[in-house]
């Protein structure tokens, strides 16, 4: 009797640890919604191209919430249902199988998984990174050098260049040229959308668009070395007016980037604070590409760590 009495108390303690697991799910939850508070992150779009990704992870969350949340309370049900006390309870030894409870269990989950499946299809065309944005106005060409350990950005149509810091104009298309003077390296703003990879001798390419004004955090989401961490950069989405004198301001600076001032930043350097060139050597995006400047011969150990101050002024 009394090893009787400790498996029916060993079960009821069984059935009743749906209960905690679900309380679990339900902290978990909250801290999911207050996350979505945040800003700064994915969570928080600010331009089309993020705001379709959001959306995307929403519905599948919500479309794998149908196969869970049921699940879940099923499970509490039956713990409840068959309960050690519940005396009413039908008790079925012989029970092996049931066609209803499997076309349950496989139709409704197949459906999700097709759903899913079919949303994720869709999406991945319709967010094709090489895929223009739709716009009345025409989009801003922008030129990305993945370098040990920062970003330079050369704005081919206005003639200038920036390091660490990328200017563009809110509401307009921003078609992105990648590339990397050294190892793999991968350009990423969250709150703007799609991250892509920036390679070594060949192009890849990227569009993205701002909503509205603001600064945003943008960042290489790829270890390349000890200078990773200090690899990011501020993207500053402003009006086309505030745009446009934004680049006569460059314009009316001292820094030239040609071949022999790219092979003075190329080499690696760490904790560089932003600056821009007045001027851009024509071609050079395309040089670097191709191949015809040498690349940097990637990460390799400081010796003391010590930072490596800016190599030319705001």
């Amino acid at each position: 009797m009394q090893q009787e009495g400790s498996r029916l108390a060993l079960f009821t303690r069984l059935m009743l640890m749906p209960s905690k697991i679900l309380s679990s799910v339900m902290i978990c939850g909250l801290l999911i919604l207050t996350l979505t508070g945040c800003s700064g992150g994915v969570l928080d779009p600010q331009g089309p191209v993020s705001a379709a990704n959001a959306k995307i992870f929403f519905n599948a969350l919500a479309a794998m919430l149908v196969i869970v949340i049921p699940t879940i309370f099923a499970t509490l049900l039956f713990a409840w249902r068959f309960r050690a006390s519940n005396r009413s309870a039908r008790y079925q030894p012989g029970f092996v199988y049931s066609g209803r409870i499997e076309l349950v269990v496989w139709a409704v989950p197949i459906l999700i998984v097709n759903f899913i499946g079919g949303v994720i299809w869709f999406s991945s065309h319709d967010l094709d990174p090489y895929k223009p944005i739709p716009s009345e106005k025409s989009q801003l060409e922008v030129q990305v050098v993945s370098l040990d350990w920062k970003w330079l950005f050369i704005y081919p149509d206005q003639g200038i260049a920036s390091v660490n810091d990328l200017t563009i104009p809110d509401r307009t298309p921003i078609h992105f040229s990648l590339t990397s003077a050294s190892v793999m390296n991968m350009f990423f703003v969250p709150q703007l959308g799609t991250m892509m990879a920036a390679m070594h001798g060949m192009v890849t390419q990227l569009n993205l668009e701002a909503s509205h004004p603001g600064d945003f955090y943008g960042e290489s989401a790829q270890f390349s070395g000890d200078g990773f961490s200090d690899m990011n950069f501020t993207v500053h989405a402003v009006s086309a007016e505030s745009f446009s004198k934004w680049v006569s301001k460059v314009q009316e600076g001292e820094n030239w980037l040609d071949s022999a001032a790219y092979l003075t930043l190329l080499h690696q350097s760490r904790n560089v604070s932003p600056f821009t060139y007045k001027s851009v050597e024509p071609g050079l995006f395309d040089d670097i590409a191709a191949g015809r400047l040498p690349p940097d011969r990637g990460p390799i150990a400081e010796d003391g760590g010590q930072p490596v101050q800016h190599l030319g002024a705001k």
